[in-house]
This record gives C-alpha cells, structure tokens and sequence, in this order.
C-alpha cells in the first residue's frame, strides 16, 4: 500500500471500461491465472451471459425489421394480432439464449401483452421498441466487453514483451538502431 500509484500500475495492469457518463462501469484484469480471491463478486462478462450469439443477432435483426414495418404502414386488427403473436414468440426464442441473468432482466423489462386485448399500433411500436433498444444495449455491452478484452491482451502483450532482454523483443526501438546504423535484418537484404 505504500508503492506510488505509477509502479502499482505496472504490476497490475488492467483496463477500465468508463461508461457515458464517465463513471466506471468495471475493469479488466489480463489473464493470467492468478485468482484475486474475490471472484464470487465480480460480475459475469456480457459476452459470457449470450450462450447464442448468432441467434440473438438474428432475432435482434428481425425485431427491428418489424419496428421498422410497424412504423411505416398502417395496421389492421389481424396484422396487430400477428405482430403480438410475433413479438411475444420472438421474445421467448430470445430467452433460449441467453443466461439466466439477462432472461430475468429482459422478463423485467418486457411486459407482455394482455390474452384477450388486441394491441393498439402504439402499443405495438412501444413494445417493439423497447425490446429493439434492449438488444441494442446488450449489443453495445458485448462490444464494450471484446474491446476491453481485447485492450487488456495488448497491455498483457507489452508486459511480456518488456520482461524479456533488450534485443530478443523484436520491438520498434531495435528495429529503429538497426536501421539507423545501416544494418540488414536477413542474409539477402
């Protein structure tokens, strides 16, 4: 606890994911295999929690297709009719893949339309627009997760890279003095 901040960093490094506002929404440690201790209180990883990826993208794809057919034409009471029955089987194909978690969140959010009424077209567009906003923010969440991955990788690849002896690396500064010295790289260069 008594290390500067700086060389904490170095040990330890890790990516933080900031949301809009710019408040922390968590971080990524790289992989290393060394446990915290702590990992019941970590949350899954978004890209855990989709088991079906490429189903959830289909779906997500038809359900803002039909928004996009619910705002554009006039609808009669059997089309209503369709578009609840669609909706609410689009939702249930949904849960098939997706965690637990996210299936109780979504269930939170998406209320079902009543047996016996027939939905109004704003009702309809609401509901389908919800549901569009839903997948567009677990979209949004899986990308932020790859990239902070990704980015915790890259700073896992230099720690490695800056452990090993100056001229094994293959890094730019060496790369930098042989060309400044006039030196060749390969026997036919």
């Amino acid at each position: 606890m008594n290390q500067p901040m700086n060389e904490r960093a170095q040990e330890s490094p890790h990516v933080l994911v900031v949301g809009p506002d710019g408040m922390a929404l968590g971080g990524v440690a790289p992989a290393s295999g060394e446990g915290s201790g702590d990992d019941e209180s970590r949350e899954i990883p978004v890209t855990d929690m989709v088991e079906q990826p490429a189903k959830v993208m289909r779906i997500g794809s038809m359900i803002k297709q039909l928004l996009e057919e619910v705002r554009a034409a006039p609808l009669d009471e059997a089309s209503r009719v369709r578009l609840k029955e669609i909706h609410s089987s689009s939702v249930k194909e949904l849960e098939d893949g997706l965690a637990p978690e996210l299936i109780g969140e979504l269930e939170r959010l998406s209320l079902p339309f009543t047996d016996e009424a027939v939905p109004t077209e704003a009702e309809l567009r609401i509901a389908q627009a919800q549901l569009v906003g839903w997948l567009e923010g677990l979209f949004h969440g899986i990308q932020t997760t790859l990239f902070a991955q990704q980015m915790a990788a890259r700073a896992q690849l230099e720690q490695m890279r800056r452990a090993l002896p100056p001229g094994i690396g293959g890094g730019e500064e060496d790369e930098g003095a042989l060309k400044q010295s006039g030196a060749r790289s390969g026997p036919y260069l």
